[in-house]
């Protein structure tokens, strides 16, 4: 089966019945994400980022672990990319963006992931305490991955 829609089916099933901080269903998180990621990807590493970019949450929010998806016979480069977008409780933020800086499958999803949770139309969606949280968050996510912090 080709990567890509491989992922996304393993993103479907895994996000199914989820929905995002507005409401509205999960999926179309990752989906946003991937369609960005194809966007601005290296064309020597679109695959790998578009399928990464699908399955850039299934490790930390549902129960899909990152033996799962070697098992499923991913390339190691989006099961590595996963691995680094996963957020570890025992791992500071300065060296969870410093992992992803130094990837590059990696670096393109969470580019890709914080063009999306900063769309001016997704946070109009939310209350203004949580929007107001969420763009002081996202702010210094940019600056992280940037290196500027």
């Amino acid at each position: 089966m080709d990567p890509i829609e491989h992922a996304e089916a393993i993103a479907h099933r895994a996000h199914a019945g989820q929905t995002d901080k507005s409401g509205l269903d999960y999926i179309d998180h990752p989906r946003r994400v991937a369609e960005r990621a194809a966007l601005i990807a290296p064309a020597d590493l679109r695959t790998e980022c578009i399928a990464a970019a699908w399955l850039h949450d299934v490790v930390e929010d549902t129960d899909v672990t990152l033996e799962d998806l070697r098992e499923q016979g991913f390339p190691q480069l989006v099961v590595e990319a996963v691995d680094r977008l996963t957020k570890k409780p025992d791992v500071a933020r300065t060296d969870y963006f410093a992992a992803i800086r130094t990837h590059a499958v990696a670096r393109v999803v969470k580019t890709a992931d914080l063009i999306d949770n900063t769309d001016p139309e997704r946070a109009a969606l939310l209350d203004e305490t949580t929007r107001s949280r969420l763009a002081e968050k996202y702010a210094e996510s940019w600056a992280l991955l940037l290196g500027d912090a």
